[in-house]
């Protein structure tokens, strides 16, 4: 029963959450975090490719990743696994770059501007590290690195859970941004940590 709950509820918040940046195409781009944002980081041309850059490649990745780790899909679809696979690796790559950017405009000082810093590095290198091995056919290290690349780019979708619970606790919303930045995506890799440990002892059982 949890098992069926889980593959109902991660698709259905990786889908929602993906296409959430195409809201900005259809209504006032001054919503959600941008009301945070000084007019001149908005008017930055920069800062906008790299804003648009980021989210719209994100929401690619997250749209199109969660369907990889499905074992009946990429058996049976092997070729499409990889045609996804590749998309995703250059979505998250973009994605991940852009991010390092525009971290540096994070809502909430140093200690935002870091966490996101962190997390933009870490879904680059481990995007880059399954990439990398699975050229080599070593797909058991590719599906391990490609775990803790999802669990990078779901922070997009635990950042929405967290920040409203943590703006209740805090009642502030810059103290909250700052918690954020680190707990939406480090309790991903934990999590991704002890699945990729699951997937190993099952392995050596059978």
């Amino acid at each position: 029963m949890r098992k069926k709950i889980l593959k109902t509820v991660f698709p259905f918040f990786a889908v929602v959450i993906g296409l959430y940046p195409f809201l900005y195409l259809i209504i006032d781009r001054t919503f959600g975090l941008l009301q945070t944002k000084a007019d001149t980081t908005l008017n930055n041309i920069y800062w906008n490719i790299g804003f648009y850059g980021h989210i719209f490649l994100g929401g690619i990745a997250l749209l199109i990743g969660w369907i990889q780790f499905y074992p009946k899909f990429r058996k049976e679809r092997l070729q499409l696994h990889r045609q996804i696979g590749k998309a995703y690796v250059i979505a998250a790559v973009g994605s991940a770059i852009f991010g390092f950017y525009i971290a540096y405009f994070a809502t909430g000082g140093v200690i935002a501007v870091i966490g996101f810093g962190f997390l933009s590095m870490i879904w680059f290198y481990t995007t880059v590290q399954a990439f990398l091995q699975i050229k080599k056919g070593n797909v058991t290290a590719h599906e391990h690195w490609m775990i803790y690349s999802y669990a990078a780019c779901f922070a997009a979708v635990t950042l929405r859970v967290w920040l409203p619970i943590l703006i209740i606790v805090f009642n502030d919303f810059f103290i909250a941004y700052k918690v954020v930045a680190w707990l939406c995506w480090v309790p991903n890799l934990f999590i991704a940590k002890l699945l990729i440990e699951k997937q190993k002892k099952q392995k050596h059982v059978f």
